[in-house]
């Protein structure tokens, strides 16, 4: 009995402690509900619901003439929440809707199907069906068996999203770039689309989102808590057939030469707009692709191009003048008994003045001129280079842009072999954008500009939100005698039968400008080289300033600036040159006189020409009339009478010739 009652006297203790730990927990859960239930159904409803970012139609961007560069393409994603539709609605739709899926996914109808009775036995709530849907595809989907009948009843989700997409494929595309966001909200900037990020972006919305099974979050409904605002329109400078002309003209060269990689830049003298940019690198397949922004990012040594700047400092000290002579010592100097410096002519030019000294790209010549000059006082050099702002960024709107390298006597690390290697543009540094920054100067009297790549942004409605004018960095590089100079030895590079790039002379299309062959990986046995060619055309009015940089070609076949990269500026020049208005609009006034006057060209003589007429001033078809039969083909811009014609009057025609008439 004893024992019994000890046991049942341990069962009542436990019952008891149950009892009272059940009122316990039960007061407990009451008050809670009383005191504190808000609180915690608010709590979990925080975890389970949650008001998630909606991101918004990012900005276009154009070219200027209106061409999509950039634009925003909604893409769907199709999920199927199986636990919302009736088993009757399932089992009569399963089989029409995994047909209709078939015939636009691809993949077989039983594929579908099995998929769809899976979710349903696992209760999913957010099983995939497809994602980066066209809008096509989506609206023909969303009208499926089953999902026809919306989010609930048909357990239909569809979720949008934006995707980057490039209409013009490869061409410029490091330019444009793109814009990454980081988890923890900055972002990685890479050319327009990371530079002008904040009006292309917009402003991002809110929709309400349930957490379901693995961690993922469904709509709650197709509406938003809060409309994301569209992002604003960027508006470039590019010019689409220019940036064609370039981007081919480079590309052909690569390919010709084998080589490395290579940038050219076209760019407006007068406003610093850049009409066209391509930057190509080879693959492992030796395909070229736009890889890096090597006019703005890749600082190297210019070579004999950097002796524009040297003469520049020197002309402007009035050390030397354009007549100066100098003995080229027979192709070959030497310092400290054993660093050389050779001119590419195997002994030399003999004595040549200055101006052929810079034409016939003669090192010796030019590093003697500098090192003569300055040696006692190499900071007068250096001084003047810096006074011109060659050693500061240019300061573009792009991220990336490399670090110009001048160096100077008070560097720990000047030595003397630095002066007579700065004057043919070794040891010093600049980016190719930079470098055409300068030779546009000269070309634009004198005044330094910024680069520009944006004209504008511009609201969903067309309307200016920020337009970005041309910018002066510098009025004046250097004086006018001297800029006027330059321009002198710039032309003769061209024009004149000594001149290195002589090869790329046509008497109807005027260049000036310069050539480099600087050689890289010179501490090595394996020597390459950097081709380049920079200038501006036409002549007589600087209109468009380019330069063409091709690295490492292969030396089998080719190397030299004015083999490589000069017959690229040449393609360019050619394409782009008839649609420059050699002479200024004639008025109505004038055009007046034209059609009256009593000595009218006679159209007859005119056929028998083999020049190119004078048709300003003409009503259209007439000028048209003749222009065809002297097998010219005419594009008309405009209507009434020509005032302007794109092929200067008097030049030799050519087989297949056009001509572009501007009628006011």
């Amino acid at each position: 009995m004893n024992k019994q009652g000890s046991m049942m006297s341990r069962g009542y203790l436990v019952v008891f402690v149950l009892f009272v730990l059940g009122v316990t927990v039960g007061y407990r859960l009451v008050s809670l509900q009383l005191t504190q239930g808000d609180k915690y159904r608010e709590l979990a409803e925080k975890r389970s619901i949650k008001n998630v970012e909606v991101l918004p139609v990012r900005g276009n961007i154009y070219t200027e003439d209106g061409s999509l560069l950039a634009t925003s393409v909604s893409k769907y994603s199709i999920h199927f929440d199986a636990v919302t539709v009736s088993e009757r609605v399932f089992q009569q739709e399963l089989g029409a809707l995994s047909d209709s899926l078939a015939a636009i996914l691809g993949k077989p109808s039983n594929y579908y199907t099995n998929m769809l009775r899976n979710a349903r036995s696992k209760r999913s709530r957010y099983q995939l069906i497809a994602r980066r849907l066209s809008y096509p595809q989506y609206q023909r989907i969303r009208k499926f068996p089953m999902f026809r009948l919306g989010g609930v009843r048909g357990g239909f989700i569809v979720e949008r999203q934006f995707v980057r997409d490039l209409p013009l494929g490869k061409m410029a595309e490091r330019t444009i770039g793109y814009e990454q966001r980081n988890p923890n909200g900055t972002y990685v900037k890479v050319g327009l689309e990371g530079a002008y990020g904040i009006p292309l972006r917009g402003q991002s919305g809110r929709q309400l989102r349930q957490r379901i099974a693995n961690n993922q979050w469904k709509p709650l409904t197709n509406d938003y808590q809060q409309e994301p605002v569209d992002g604003l329109d960027l508006w470039t400078t590019l010019d689409t057939n220019l940036q064609d002309v370039a981007h081919h003209a480079l590309l052909g060269a690569l390919e010709k030469y084998e080589a490395e990689h290579g940038t050219v830049v076209v760019m407006e003298t007068k406003t610093g707009a850049v009409r066209a940019i391509s930057n190509l690198g080879r693959t492992k397949n030796n395909k070229y692709f736009e890889r890096l922004n090597y006019a703005i990012g890749e600082s190297h040594e210019p070579g004999s191009t950097f002796k524009l700047f040297a003469l520049m400092a020197a002309l402007e000290d009035k050390v030397i003048d354009t007549t100066t002579m100098v003995d080229t010592e027979k192709g070959k100097l030497t310092f400290y008994g054993k660093y050389h410096v050779r001119d590419s002519k195997r002994g030399g030019y003999g004595v040549i003045p200055v101006s052929q000294v810079f034409e016939r790209s003669s090192n010796t010549g030019v590093v003697k001129l500098i090192y003569e000059n300055y040696k006692e006082n190499p900071s007068q050099f250096t001084d003047r280079l810096l006074a011109m702002g060659l050693d500061k960024p240019l300061g573009l709107a792009i991220t990336g842009e490399g670090k110009p390298i001048i160096p100077h006597p008070k560097d720990a690390d000047w030595d003397g072999l630095d002066l007579p290697w700065m004057a043919f543009g070794y040891g010093v540094s600049l980016t190719p954008l930079q470098t055409l920054s300068y030779y546009n100067a000269i070309a634009n009297d004198g005044e330094l500009v910024l680069p520009r790549f944006v004209s504008s942004v511009k609201s969903l409605d067309g309307k200016v939100v920020k337009s970005f004018p041309k910018k002066v960095l510098n009025p004046a590089i250097c004086s006018e005698e001297t800029r006027s100079k330059l321009q002198k030895l710039m032309e003769g590079v061209v024009k004149n039968k000594w001149g290195t790039a002589h090869n790329i002379y046509d008497e109807e299309l005027s260049i000036a400008g310069k050539t480099g062959t600087c050689q890289v990986d010179y501490t090595t046995d394996n020597m390459q080289y950097i081709s380049s060619f920079v200038g501006y055309f036409p002549v007589e009015n600087p209109t468009y300033s380019c330069i063409v940089v091709v690295h490492k070609p292969n030396k089998k076949i080719g190397y030299y600036g004015n083999v490589v990269a000069a017959p690229v500026f040449k393609k360019i020049a050619e394409a782009v040159i008839h649609d420059i208005p050699y002479e200024s609009t004639v008025t109505f006034d004038k055009v007046a006189v034209l059609n009256h006057q009593s000595d009218r060209p006679d159209t007859t003589k005119l056929l028998n020409n083999d020049r190119m007429p004078d048709v300003r001033g003409w009503p259209a078809m007439e000028a048209v009339a003749v222009l065809e039969n002297l097998g010219i083909s005419v594009t008309l811009k405009g209507k009434g009478k020509v005032s302007r014609q794109s092929q200067k009057p008097g030049i030799q025609l050519k087989k297949n010739q056009t001509v572009t008439l501007t009628l006011t």
